[in-house]
């Protein structure tokens, strides 16, 4: 490729050095100022990449790579990156695993005699903590950077996990749990927020599955090291599950260092040269290669264009201190930015009255009820709700971006929604009598496995991709807060009504959580936009929250001032 003139001061290199008209300037095209083909136009770079220009530049679209497997392989730098960030969420994951089984240790309920509400208080508390959390963390990951939250939320989930540790008193628990949350909330919003900051656009559904996987893993991790300690003498049976926890926030505390910047918030801060430089180390390109390829200058300028945007739309809020941060969480509630507010607080408030973290924090109590007799095979059991989420998740790290969103919210809201009526039915007919009914009792088992492979491959992954998706830069990191909040908020009420309800009515239990799913299922189709193949700078469109014409105006100027019209046009103009 040559390069006619170097426009290096609106970062990006200009193929073309043929004047361009700027007197007729359409809002309704993208790239109205260049000689476009009337069909679809093809660049292709040397790393593999793609470029295609739509028919008269109305729209583009371009990847670095393959999807799926393939891609995710291609793009192994940014993979090895979302890997080790995620072990944010392993730490949510392991702490859920964890507590099923210190709830039941003899050691444990013999050294303190706790009530069912003291049991949901318990639990909730870290959902409690994480609810401060994950709403602080918006602060500090947009004052500072991602990578400094990070481990500044590994320092305080440490920190509580030893009082945890150490804990000489139900008090001491409770606020050793309180004071790991809010690293766990922080990291719950921290990691899924960067990883999506750092994907390409062909593999972003996947990466940021890998969430989803973690906390899986983190679960079935801290199950079974309960479960396979449960029988070691004294305390030892439960503080040593519960110090396990604090190796993956050491390692990702430390490892976080290493770790490269996100482009996305470097070019909000102005620093756009070091943000080319993080996407070039990103995308797998050399510094020379970073002023070349075109891919790398249309994901930078998007960036750009964005950023200035937002600054022009509702000013620069980095200035007005707290009342920026102030104009910053309105925004989220003004009529501009309220669908994509309500999908990120809907998206987990659905996915927590599913019902999937009343089976991981009380599986052991509800497989009881459930009918099933002997401490071994109830824990068992129990156990085997986590195998099975953890092998759901692997077809949708390979698939989600070809499935798209909405279809597997919808299928998985109406297979859990079953499955939870089916359950309810038998538990009423059969609760007095689960001996004399054991075929019941393992029907019900394996809806709760059904279940739990549906919840796996929809709500459980897309809970976390989709507040990640839908909000713009500007608002992007409170956005994901204030959806990673609502889980909290949801989660807390969860742990904590859970086993009164059980107490009370286990069928009208699974009800609850039946006709959450069932109201899922039509807010997933009437509500929820597809997302899934489009670039996080693009997700306007989506919503058509640019449809008005003074924004799409502004946007398209911002678009041909920065240089993304001649960019994307001379490559169209160039292939045909």
């Amino acid at each position: 490729m040559t390069n006619h003139t170097d426009n290096r001061n609106h970062g990006y290199v200009a193929l073309s050095s043929e004047p361009q008209a700027h007197e007729q300037y359409s809002p309704t095209d993208v790239l109205s100022n260049t000689q476009l083909p009337t069909t679809d136009s093809l660049h292709s770079t040397s790393h593999g990449g793609t470029l295609i220009v739509h028919p008269h530049g109305h729209s583009y679209t371009y990847s670095y790579g393959p999807k799926g497997l393939t891609g995710l392989f291609h793009n192994y730098y940014a993979l090895g990156c979302a890997v080790f960030a995620s072990l944010g969420g392993l730490t949510f994951g392991y702490d859920q695993g964890v507590i099923a089984n210190v709830l039941v240790m003899k050691d444990f309920v013999t050294r303190w005699p706790i009530s069912p509400l003291e049991k949901g208080l318990m639990t909730a508390m870290l959902e409690l903590g994480s609810l401060i959390g994950a709403l602080i963390a918006g602060i500090f990951a947009d004052r500072f950077s991602r990578r400094q939250a990070i481990m500044l939320a590994c320092v305080v989930f440490c920190a509580g996990s030893a009082l945890q540790f150490f804990a000489q008193s139900i008090p001491h628990l409770i606020i050793g749990r309180a004071i790991g949350g809010l690293g766990v909330g922080a990291l719950s919003m921290l990691s899924p927020l960067y990883m999506a900051e750092i994907s390409p656009p062909e593999v972003r559904g996947s990466l940021m599955a890998l969430e989803q996987f973690s906390i899986v893993l983190g679960a079935v991790l801290g199950f079974w090291t309960g479960f396979f300690t449960r029988d070691l003498p004294g305390s030892a049976s439960w503080r040593i599950p519960l110090g396990i926890q604090i190796i993956p926030g050491v390692l990702l505390g430390f490892g976080s260092i290493s770790l490269p910047p996100s482009p996305r918030l470097l070019v909000a801060q102005g620093r756009s040269e070091e943000a080319l430089q993080a996407l070039a180390r990103l995308r797998l390109r050399s510094s020379m290669e970073a002023d070349t390829d075109p891919l790398l200058q249309i994901e930078l300028l998007e960036m750009r264009v964005e950023a200035a945007l937002v600054e022009q739309s509702i000013g620069d809020v980095k200035a007005g201190g707290i009342r920026g941060e102030a104009q910053t969480w309105g925004q989220l509630f003004s009529k501009k930015y309220r669908p994509r507010t309500l999908i990120g607080v809907l998206m987990m408030v659905f996915q927590q009255w599913s019902g999937i973290n009343a089976l991981l924090y009380y599986g052991p109590t509800l497989m009881r009820e459930l009918g099933l007799q002997g401490d071994t095979v109830t824990l068992m059991v129990a156990g085997g709700i986590g195998i099975v989420q953890f092998f759901a998740v692997f077809p949708v790290i390979l698939y989600i971006d070809r499935f798209g969103r909405r279809p597997l919210l919808r299928w998985g809201s109406a297979v859990m929604s079953i499955s939870h009526i089916t359950i309810a039915l038998l538990v009423r007919q059969f609760e007095l009598d689960w001996p004399h009914h054991t075929m019941a009792a393992w029907t019900c088992v394996c809806c709760v496995y059904v279940f739990t492979a549906a919840y796996g491959m929809s709500y459980g992954p897309i809970g976390w991709i989709l507040p990640s998706e839908v909000f713009p830069l500007s608002v992007r990191s409170k956005g994901v807060s204030l959806s990673t909040a609502s889980n909290w908020i949801n989660n807390f009420l969860i742990g904590l009504v859970t086993p009164v309800l059980m107490d009370l009515s286990p069928s009208g239990t699974f009800i609850i959580f039946a006709s959450a799913c069932f109201l899922g299922y039509f807010w997933s189709t009437y509500s929820v936009p597809e997302t899934a193949n489009v670039s996080l700078e693009e997700i306007d469109a989506v919503f058509g929250s640019s449809a008005g014409r003074e924004d799409a105006e502004l946007k398209h100027q911002i678009e041909r001032e920065l240089g993304l019209t001649d960019l994307v046009g001379g490559l169209a103009a160039r292939e045909s």
